[in-house]
């Protein structure tokens, strides 16, 4: 398992692209949080991060499925899936092997940002900030992108075009990020359903981790997204076997 994932994240950074991921999640958010009129933290007056945590989740949504669309779609279109079915490994250790290759890149994403903090606080009038608060937002961040992680794996396994998996990936992790919300405000669900809706997206619960309140029954939540999508992914594996 661990050397499926020592060649997966050999073959990120030596093709530049996690060092690629690293530093366009950093410029992006850096823009909003420092640089542009609406988003900076110069003209909102607030030494926060809730720019940062607003945004960040958008961001993850493109870049987490655009590092792993080649991980079994290049498989299947070059072949060496047949090399790793050789292998003494059982299908679950290949697919958790890849999963954590994932899950690596994106610390490496998310740790640069603690400079965020860092310039926030020294930034603050008094010193002090929410940590509790940003710390809640920081492990919300962190299951979210194991949450677009799992999903966009899942679509690698379903075709050999990257483009089609990028494309799969990006669609089910809006849908499960934003669509349950939008779905919830229509006039239709508003005073019955609408709370109950938007309980089934990703955006209610990571709002929730945000706050700094770790509750149950979100991370029973975004562990059940996972394991379901890795249990796809695991059972397209061995079809295609």
């Amino acid at each position: 398992m661990w050397s499926i994932c020592k060649k997966e994240l050999g073959q990120l950074f030596s093709s530049l692209t996690g060092y690629i991921a690293i530093v366009l999640f950093l410029l992006i958010n850096g823009l909003f949080l420092f640089i542009l009129k609406d988003s900076s933290i110069f003209e909102n007056k607030f030494a926060n991060l809730d720019g940062f945590f607003s945004l960040a989740p958008w961001v993850l949504l493109f870049l987490i499925p655009a590092i792993s669309m080649w991980s079994l779609s290049d498989e299947y279109k070059s072949g060496t899936i047949e090399i790793l079915r050789t292998r003494p490994l059982h299908p679950y250790q290949v697919i958790l092997g890849k999963y954590f290759s994932l899950i690596i890149v994106l610390l490496f994403v998310i740790l640069p940002t603690l400079t965020y903090v860092i310039t926030i606080q020294s930034l603050s009038t008094t010193g002090e900030i929410d940590t509790g608060g940003i710390a809640g937002s920081y492990l919300g961040l962190f299951i979210l992108g194991s949450v677009y992680a799992s999903i966009s794996l899942f679509c690698s396994s379903l075709s050999g075009n990257a483009v089609m998996t990028f494309l799969g990936g990006a669609f089910f992790c809006l849908i499960l990020y934003f669509g349950f919300n939008a779905i919830s405000k229509l006039p239709v669900f508003k005073g019955t359903y609408d709370y109950y809706i938007e309980m089934l997206g990703i955006d209610f619960h990571y709002k929730s981790i945000s706050k700094g309140v770790i509750d149950s029954r979100d991370l029973v939540y975004f562990f059940s997204i996972i394991l379901f999508f890795f249990l796809l992914t695991v059972k397209n594996f061995i079809r295609n076997k």
